[in-house]
C-alpha cells in the first residue's frame, strides 16, 4: 500500500471510531449514552490500535502530524515524506469525522446543546485558560512522543520497518500508552495530542450542515495544533540530549 494512502485510512478510521465513541457517549438516544471517560478513553485507544495494524506495515502508522515531527527531528523519518503524511492524516480525520456524524445524525438533531454537537468533532477545555491549556496538550503529547522515541530503537531507513510498523503486536504498547495518557492527563483539554485529529474536525464542523450546531470556536483551535507540535519537539530535544 502507498504509505500516504496508509495514512489516510488510518486516520480515517481513528477518527471514525474516536469521534463515533464520543458521539455515543454523549448525543440523546444513544445505546452508550452516559458512558463517561472510561469508555471514551479505551475506546480512543483501541481506535489508535485499529488504525495502528492497518497503517503500521506501510507507513508506520504515525497517524498524527506530532509524531511524524518527532520522528522528523530525531532523525528516524525522512522530512520529505512528511507534507504528504500530514495531508493524508488531517484528510483521513475529515472523512472518518464526516462518516461519524453521519451514522449519528439523527441523534445530533435530537441535541439542543452547541457545546454537545461539537464535542466529537474537535477539543475543548474543562476550565478555559490558554496558558494551562497549551501545557496540558504540550505535556500529553511529550509523553506520546517521548516513549514512540524510545519504542522506535534505532535510525529508521525503510519505511516497513518504522517503530510503530509492526502490525498488531506493535499496535499494542501505543494503544495503551494513549489510554493512559486519556486517563492521566486527558481530563483538562481532551487530550487532542494530534493536530490532525482536531484541525480536520473542527473544520468539518464548520462545513457540515449540521442542525442546531453554534461556533467552531476557531479562537481555541491553535491550541490543539501548536501545543502538539511544541510537546514533540520538546521530547525530540529530550530524546537527543540523553544520547539515544
Amino acid at each position: 500500500m502507498n504509505p500516504y494512502l496508509a495514512e489516510f485510512i488510518g486516520t480515517f478510521l481513528l477518527l471514525l471510531l474516536g469521534s463515533g465513541v464520543v458521539a455515543n457517549m454523549l448525543l440523546p438516544l444513544t445505546k452508550g449514552n452516559g458512558g463517561g471517560i472510561m469508555g471514551i478513553s479505551t475506546a480512543w485507544a483501541l481506535a489508535v490500535f485499529t488504525g495502528v495494524v492497518v497503517a503500521g506495515p506501510y507507513s508506520g502508522a504515525h497517524l498524527n502530524p506530532a509524531v511524524t515531527v518527532g520522528l522528523g527531528l530525531t532523525g528516524k523519518f525522512d522530512w520529505a515524506l512528511a507534507p504528504g503524511y500530514i495531508f493524508a492524516q488531517v484528510l483521513g480525520a475529515m472523512v472518518g469525522v464526516g462518516f461519524a456524524w453521519l451514522m449519528y445524525k439523527d441523534h445530533y438533531e435530537q441535541e439542543k446543546d452547541p457545546g454537545m454537537i461539537a464535542a466529537p468533532f474537535g477539543t475543548s477545555p474543562a476550565i478555559r485558560n490558554f496558558k494551562l491549556n497549551f501545557l496540558s496538550e504540550l505535556i500529553g503529547t511529550f509523553v506520546l512522543v517521548l516513549v514512540i522515541l524510545y519504542n522506535a530503537g534505532v535510525k529508521i531507513e525503510d519505511l516497513n520497518q518504522t517503530p510503530i510498523g509492526m502490525g498488531s503486536l506493535g499496535a499494542i504498547p501505543v494503544a495503551f500508552l494513549v489510554w493512559v495518557i486519556g486517563l492521566g492527563l486527558g481530563g483538562t483539554t481532551g487530550y487532542a495530542i494530534n493536530p490532525a485529529r482536531d484541525f480536520g474536525p473542527r473544520l468539518m464542523h464548520q462545513l457540515l450542515p449540521i442542525k442546531g450546531k453554534g461556533p467552531t470556536d476557531w479562537g481555541y483551535a491553535w491550541i490543539p495544533i501548536l501545543g502538539p507540535i511544541a510537546g514533540a519537539a520538546l521530547a525530540a530535544g529530550v530524546y537527543l540530549a540523553a544520547g539515544a
